[in-house]
């Protein structure tokens, strides 16, 4: 984009301060404040790096809409506000291809003349370590020698469309809302259609991004009203692919991002009960780990799939993909990853009734977690920790029949479970109800599935309905029992699910 010569530019609008900040800022400092935002952004697992010098450009007027990261710590510690109420520009006035282009065109000094108007800039990135969530999309106006300050970094007006619209979200109830109506995850399929010349670095860390919000939000509500969104930025995820780059670096970094988000996808599909997509979706993983050489991306998508097998009755395939990524992770150096591969192992070994062979290789599971944390713990692990190896192993015992061993490994992951883990709470309950109905405790069982019918205004996932139906059918003999009518009305009153 070239500018006329002959034309003097007219002065820039003087910023509009956000008074409405301001306000919710109150008596706190900025520099009190900006720690707020911060320990805000750790609650909801973003990384922001926040300091008084950004709220005084927020007050100032100088960032007219926040980037994405900091708009979910905003909406998340103001809830029921909208980015407006926040004092802040709608985001199609400082983004959209639509809005003036007076008003919205980059500045002359972030132009990058060796790129076509349909190209991405900032592909060639000589410097790929720059924060991508402090990034702020300010208004357009220059400093005092019309350069960026040293510190000032701006999104780049002219990234994809594809990823923007497939992977960045607005809105405040995205995250917040339990139905999961406004999931958010829009995607323009004409935008699709036209393959990208160039990708950067920009496209790998949204990318990214909508792996980690994929994760957030199943961790919190269930894969049911997720399956359906997340599936559409997963096709331009694998565009992305098609499209040229620049850097190897770069290159790596899209492999991974897809095939960790394929096999997001593919989980979402495996815990609401679509297994045919769920098998797809991590084969397509795999062969992406295979073709791009990455061995963690590979163990991760045997660790699926091995899970996936046992689930849908074919354990003998279970405990062969659990071995296989036990082969591709141990190099890696993540006792926590051969930890749940191990486990993973044992889910197929119960399923075949080999009780010996479940029993050594919980052991192995058990050795390997407590050798701790360490750097090579993949990220997407994050959900591991003691109460997911109790429920497992949980698991474990339910099918070899040992109800009493099994509820009490159960009731211990449930009272271990991070509240965030909504979602797993749900299902160590359901697990312990079922547990416990089996095992002849007919009133534990129905209190514990009161628990679990309870979560289910947060939780949408046919897992767990489908074992909380089976807890009542066990249950239905018992109707004497405390407890069991309640639960039993109750779960008769349940939407039926397709």
């Amino acid at each position: 984009m070239t500018s006329s010569k002959a034309t003097s530019p007219q002065p820039p609008t003087p910023p509009r301060p956000n008074l409405a900040f301001r306000e919710l800022r109150g008596q706190r400092s900025p520099a009190e404040f900006a720690a707020a935002v911060r320990r805000a952004g750790n609650e909801i697992g973003e990384r922001v790096s926040c300091d008084a010098r950004y709220v005084g450009r927020v007050e100032a007027g100088e960032i007219r809409c926040p980037n994405y990261a900091y708009e979910r710590v905003f909406l998340h510690m103001f809830p029921g506000r909208t980015l407006t109420d926040l004092g802040f520009a709608p985001r199609s006035s400082v983004r959209g291809r639509q809005a003036s282009a007076a008003e919205d065109a980059p500045p002359a000094h972030a132009s990058n003349p060796a790129c076509s108007p349909g190209e991405t800039r900032g592909t060639d990135e000589p410097y790929d370590t720059q924060e991508t969530y402090d990034t702020q999309e300010t208004q357009d106006t220059q400093g005092p020698y019309g350069t960026q300050g040293p510190y000032e970094t701006h999104d780049n007006y002219e990234e994809s469309d594809v990823l923007r619209r497939a992977f960045m979200t607005g809105g405040g109830t995205t995250v917040a809302a339990a139905s999961l109506g406004p999931l958010g995850l829009a995607f323009d399929a004409a935008a699709a259609d036209r393959p990208l010349r160039r990708v950067g670095g920009s496209e790998a860390s949204a990318l990214e991004e909508a792996v980690r919000r994929i994760r957030h939000l199943d961790d919190r509500h269930g894969a049911d009203g997720l399956y359906r969104r997340a599936a559409v930025p997963l096709r331009a995820a694998y565009a992305l692919l098609d499209a040229g780059v620049t850097r190897q670096k770069t290159a790596d970094r899209l492999h991974s991002g897809a095939g960790e988000l394929a096999i997001s996808v593919g989980w979402l599909a495996h815990d609401s009960g679509r297994y045919d997509d769920a098998r797809s979706h991590y084969a397509e993983a795999l062969a992406t780990a295979r073709v791009s050489g990455d061995d963690a991306l590979e163990a991760h998508a045997f660790c699926n799939t091995a899970f996936l097998a046992r689930d849908a009755g074919r354990p003998r395939e279970a405990v062969r993909a659990a071995q296989a990524a036990q082969r591709v992770a141990r190099p890696l150096g993540s006792a926590r990853l051969m930890s749940l591969l191990a486990l993973r192992e044992a889910g197929g070994w119960a399923g075949l009734a080999d009780r010996t062979g479940c029993e050594q290789t919980l052991a192995r599971a058990q050795a390997f977690y407590e050798r701790g944390l360490s750097d090579a713990d993949p990220e997407w692990m994050s959900f591991y920790g003691e109460a997911e190896l109790e429920g497992l192993e949980a698991q474990c015992w339910s099918v070899l029949g040992d109800w009493r061993r099994a509820a009490r490994h159960a009731r211990r992951a449930a009272d271990l479970q991070d509240p965030h883990f909504t979602r797993n709470i749900a299902l160590y309950t359901a697990e312990l109800a079922d547990d416990l109905a089996r095992g002849g405790r007919p009133d534990e069982a129905a209190a514990a599935g009161m628990k679990v019918l309870d979560l289910l205004n947060e939780v949408q996932s046919s897992r767990i309905q489908t074992m909380l139906a089976g807890t009542a059918r066990v249950l239905r003999p018992h109707r004497r029992a405390s407890g069991v009518p309640a639960f039993l009305e109750r779960h008769g009153s349940l939407p039926r699910t397709a």
